[in-house]
């Protein structure tokens, strides 16, 4: 019985649940059924086409996920994914965090922060069998992926041969099956609208993951592009890109139990992951790094605390580093205890015992299924030995090890440089150089510094970088006087604080480079060859992982079609669709209780204190008391609806994904999850799993009543 009861668990954690799933708009088809079923209105098919509607209206900004919302090319995201647009644009006299942002025209929107980005995905191309051609399948180790990193760049090339693309080739699968993504690159963001921060970021960190939520997380950039349409940097005479389809707002509502989906660029999830996988990440990995995120946030505000401007430059990396912090502590709450490992260690079992039970798919994929768990156990090893160094680099090092990689790459034909440093990543990579001293303050840097510099250097000598200690003139067994001293020289030496010099950088030989006497320069240059040797050596064991990886996988997904069932990829931040309904849960965290499917103003008021996290707006809480909600209450609650859970399967890179309707309408903003169910990055529960999202109707009551944003209102068809 037992034994029954155990193969039965296994078939069921193969088979994707209801509402699990994030799908490729190609995929679409197998799951139409379901997809009517659940009640989607739209014709299935229409999903797959990338130009139609509503797909054609959904965007990237190269983190988060958002969508044109006018024919001028207005864009609604995440109030945390404009975060940074709003910091760079801030001051201690005009702290736009704080009061929020409104363009009341055109001409007063403000530049995007350094390296924003708006694309526009036109085509999806299988591109597999141009990837692992024969000649490629014969290889292994660094020789495999340098084949097919140079096949990859020959598919971008051919690409972007239409200006104003960028394209790239995504791995799906473990690297099984490779995609090409074309995709329109607008370079010309501009900040238009944000709410203030006691509405767009209300609750902060301690509601960040939580239900019942009451955050206004939204916010609008505009893509602008040159005279003649074409994707161009920054210009005052640039002019609004209009796209083919922009999304429009639903008339009405959403109630509980009704259809939603969402569409949007997903980062990164871990469901096909193997156990020893799952092992290292929760056992050392999220442990580590939610160590390390505290002692970040703990550096940040003690060297910022009487320093505003100082702050303000940190306010992004704090609220990403906050973010990811309390997410890995959800996630590692939810794995202690649970028979997560023991169910996948039975999953890979059975297929292991699939395959051994077939002398032809033994012969396939015996071998590499057996390799592959070994190949990983080794670069686990080598996670663990660099993660302290992976801190202790001051920022601007790594620029000058960047900037001299540029430079070197550029003595090579275009096509043979390394990806991240051809001609079509120098904009870009001029951008992010650039910028860097909006979000950079020499004393946090190196308070940052310091602080995991004495943990890496408390290490074995065996697990020190030696290229690294003789840069920074360091060594084991030095002190932390010492350690401070060895940074205060480094700093003081160099002028790449100062943006004009750093930027010059960007065009010089390795010549110059090599006679130069900028302290983070010949650091750079020293640590150069020990980088490429390092580099080379994990290219070798990402090939032979890509290899045996690849194979595991295909067998698995021949394991999981046999039962009859489709399989998604992971996801690696390319468009997906994943549906569901709007849904509260009969169960609290703690497994009792209920959560209801909707808030409501009403709690906006409850939870105010008038500082910190909680201090909504004056003109906000007056307009709430007044009752003042014209006909964006919400006719069942009798009043305005602020955010609602659904049973959307989303991630990281979700952020900003336009909810829609069975119509294809938006109705919401998904932007988080709750702090029991993220574990879903690794197994999906479908009890607990549930996103939230702040409704289209908060957005639209707070921009007209609140902020009077009547032009925004009027451009997107409401008013």
């Amino acid at each position: 019985m037992k034994q029954t009861l155990i193969a039965l668990a296994i078939v069921a954690s193969f088979s994707a649940q209801a509402d699990e799933g994030m799908w490729m708009p190609q995929q679409l088809p197998q799951i139409a059924q379901q997809l009517k079923a659940a009640g989607l209105k739209l014709d299935p098919s229409t999903l797959t086409r990338l130009t139609a509607f509503p797909m054609g209206a959904v965007v990237s900004l190269g983190g988060c996920s958002a969508s044109f919302v006018s024919p001028q090319g207005l864009v609604i995201t995440n109030h945390h994914c404009v975060y940074n647009s709003v910091a760079v644009n801030s001051t201690p006299q005009r702290d736009l965090l704080a009061d929020g942002f409104l363009a009341k025209t055109m001409a007063e929107e403000l530049p995007a922060a350094p390296g924003s980005r708006v694309f526009v995905t036109e085509e999806v191309t299988n591109v597999s069998t141009r990837v692992i051609t024969p000649d490629v399948a014969a290889l292994t180790g660094k020789a495999r992926l340098d084949a097919m990193e140079k096949n990859q760049k020959i598919l971008v090339a051919e690409c972007e041969k239409d200006a104003g693309y960028r394209c790239t080739v995504a791995s799906f699968y473990g690297g099984l099956e490779f995609y090409r993504i074309k995709q329109l690159e607008i370079r010309d963001v501009r900040l238009v609208h944000a709410p203030p921060g006691g509405i767009g970021k209300f609750g902060g960190d301690t509601d960040n993951w939580m239900w019942p939520r009451h955050t206004g997380d939204y916010g609008f950039y505009r893509a602008y592009v040159s005279r003649d349409g074409k994707a161009a940097d920054y210009a005052k005479d640039n002019v609004p890109y209009r796209p083919k389809l922009w999304l429009r707002i639903a008339q009405d509502g959403v109630k509980e139990g009704d259809f939603v989906m969402a569409l949007g660029y997903p980062g990164r999830t871990n469901r096909h992951r193997l156990p020893s996988e799952v092992a290292f990440t929760f056992d050392w990995n999220y442990p580590a790094f939610v160590k390390a995120s505290a002692e970040t946030l703990a550096v940040i505000e003690r060297e910022t605390k009487n320093d505003p401007a100082a702050h303000l430059k940190y306010a992004g990396q704090i609220a990403s580093v906050n973010n990811y912090y309390k997410n890995r502590k959800g996630m590692i709450a939810s794995y202690e205890g649970s028979d997560i490992l023991a169910r996948k260690t039975a999953e890979h079992n059975a297929l292991k015992a699939w395959v051994a039970a077939d002398p032809q798919r033994k012969a396939e994929f015996g071998a590499d299924i057996e390799a592959v768990e070994k190949l990983i156990a080794r670069r686990d090893a080598d996670s663990r030995r660099e993660f302290f160094l992976g801190y202790s680099v001051p920022r601007f090092l790594n620029s000058a090890r960047t900037l001299y990689r540029l430079a070197n790459e550029r003595m090579k034909p275009d096509i043979e440089r390394k990806s991240g440093y051809q001609e079509r990543d120098l904009p870009r990579l001029a951008s992010v150089i650039g910028g860097q001293d909006r979000t950079y303050d020499e004393k946090v840097d190196k308070a940052l510094v310091l602080n995991f510099l004495k943990q890496y250097n408390a290490q074995p000598v065996d697990q020190h970088d030696a290229a690294f200690d003789g840069a920074l003139g360091i060594g084991p067994g030095m002190s932390e006087a010492e350690l401070k001293a060895a940074l205060d020289r480094i700093y003081a030496g160099s002028h790449l604080q100062d943006k004009e010099v750093r930027t010059a950088w960007l065009t010089k030989t390795p010549q110059e480079f090599r006679a130069s006497s900028d302290s983070f320069i010949k650091a750079a240059v020293a640590m150069y060859d020990a980088d490429m040797k390092r580099e080379a050596e994990e290219d070798e064991l990402a090939g032979r992982i890509q290899k045996t990886y690849a194979s595991t996988m295909k067998a698995k997904i021949a394991y999981m079609n046999s039962k009859g069932r489709a399989v998604y990829p992971d996801a690696n931040s390319t468009l997906r669709v994943t549906y569901g309904n709007v849904k509260g849960r009969d169960y609290g965290a703690d497994g009792t209780g209920s959560w209801t499917a909707f808030t409501t103003v009403k709690g906006v008021v409850a939870k105010h204190t008038g500082e910190g996290e909680f201090n909504a707006p004056a003109r906000q809480l007056a307009a709430i008391r007044a009752k003042d909600f014209g006909r964006w209450a919400d006719p069942k609650l009798k009043t305005v609806p602020v955010d609602f859970l659904a049973t959307l399967d989303i991630t990281g890179g979700n952020s900003g994904s336009a909810a829609l309707n069975a119509r294809g309408e938006l109705v919401g903003l998904a932007f988080d999850g709750t702090l029991d169910s993220i574990i879903s990055d690794w197994d999906f529960d479908p009890r607990a799993t549930r996103d939230i999202q702040v409704d289209v109707r908060y957005i639209l009551w707070n921009m007209e009543k609140v902020d009077h944003a009547d032009n925004l209102l009027k451009e997107m068809g409401v008013l």
